[in-house]
């Protein structure tokens, strides 16, 4: 007899981003481009790579403190006084994960119980779903609209009710870049308020906002004592590998997300976190130059798309951009990146992943473009090739 799985694990599918990245590279080495998964195709800063190779040579080897190195915590601390204003005490309010994605399912199981739900934006991120439901919760999904992937407020205001635990806010947002403008995070602070809700925050790409600063919802009033603010290493410092993140979160909550991460993950790599720690005091002048770099291959990149015949959905924020293939004549999402990687060597995701109900995605695809500008020249060429096609 098979072993018998469990039915949470029936209820959502694998990775259908990092199934495009499997896909791309089962063409062996024909000529193409990677725009599925994110992660730069670049090297990460070099002082950070030589902090953490001076600490494996110098045997720091071990387990680190399993809410994190005590370096890291306090670089944290000291790195969100200097953006924010606000500075969390390191011993009872970060907790170091083994990346956003640890730290989101830490959170949720920290905070949520069978029965709860959780409030999700989509498109989503696809690992917020199966991580309320990993943690026993139902999700309760709320549509971004295009064009500025703007909600209802009424649809919103109609998700909470007595049995709503938390909400899931991305901002910058993957898969669309959108930024949540202080209006909106203020309705959903409301909201939140009124209903006794945490909001749990993945904020990885805080340093990717194009226009104006990055607001963070615990910055609002009354809001620092329920929300949980993920971030992490992975995007602002090009090493999506690493697997380093942290949660910043009131004392009682942050008991209870190190009680969980200790029994997921026990803790992160100990000589990278050394490496993260370094990378966190340098100048406001890295990220200035992070977001220019980035505002630029944007902009390289959506004017190659709509050159090419798709539209292209603005981002705000993030490496991402969220484009509709119906001027190509596809209306099926999955056929057309299958296609897209066959015939033109161009990893792309799938629109249908990012929604509960995969028909508001079927003319979507995601581009990614954190990489070096050989890489989207490459891509470029390629996809001016569809209009041949």
């Amino acid at each position: 007899m098979p072993i018998r799985t469990s039915q949470k694990a029936s209820l959502f599918g694998e990775s259908v981003i990092r199934e495009m990245t499997r896909l791309f590279l089962a063409r062996g080495d024909k000529p193409g481009v990677n725009l599925a998964q994110g992660f730069p195709d670049f090297p990460a800063p070099l002082a950070m790579k030589e902090a953490a190779c001076r600490a494996i040579m110098n045997d720091v080897n071990q387990y680190a403190v399993t809410w994190g190195a005590r370096s890291l915590r306090h670089a944290i601390a000291d790195k969100t006084a200097r953006f924010y204003g606000d500075r969390p005490d390191p011993e009872r309010e970060i907790t170091v994960a083994c990346g956003a994605t640890e730290a989101m399912m830490a959170a949720l199981m920290a905070v949520v119980d069978p029965g709860d739900e959780v409030i999700v934006f989509e498109p989503f991120y696809e690992n917020y779903g199966p991580d309320a439901i990993l943690s026993g919760a139902t999700p309760r999904f709320v549509t971004l609209h295009e064009p500025d992937w703007s909600f209802d407020l009424a649809e919103l205001t109609a998700a909470f009710n007595d049995n709503t635990r938390a909400i899931i806010i991305n901002t910058p947002n993957n898969p669309t870049g959108k930024v949540f403008t202080r209006e909106e995070l203020t309705q959903i602070a409301d909201l939140c308020q009124k209903w006794d809700v945490t909001a749990i925050t993945d904020e990885i790409y805080e340093h990717m906002v194009y226009e104006g600063p990055h607001i963070r919802i615990a910055d609002l009033p009354g809001m620092r004592e329920r929300t949980i603010t993920i971030s992490g290493l992975s995007k602002t410092y090009s090493a999506t590998g690493w697997r380093i993140g942290w949660l910043i979160a009131p004392p009682e909550a942050t008991n209870a997300i190190r009680k969980v991460h200790d029994f997921l993950t026990v803790g992160a790599a100990a000589p990278l976190q050394e490496g993260a720690a370094l990378a966190l005091t340098f100048p406001d002048e890295y990220y200035t130059r992070l977001t220019n770099l980035y505002r630029e291959k944007r902009d390289f990149m959506a004017n190659v798309l709509r050159e090419t015949g798709f539209q292209v959905y603005d981002p705000h924020g993030a490496y991402y951009i969220m484009t509709d293939i119906g001027g190509l004549g596809w209306d099926n999402d999955i056929a057309f990146t299958h296609w897209l990687i066959e015939t033109h060597g161009v990893a792309v995701v799938p629109g249908s992943s990012f929604y509960r109900d995969p028909a508001l995605g079927r003319t979507k695809v995601r581009f990614c473009y954190c990489k070096k500008p050989e890489t989207l020249e490459t891509a470029a060429k390629l996809l001016r090739g569809l209009r041949g096609g």
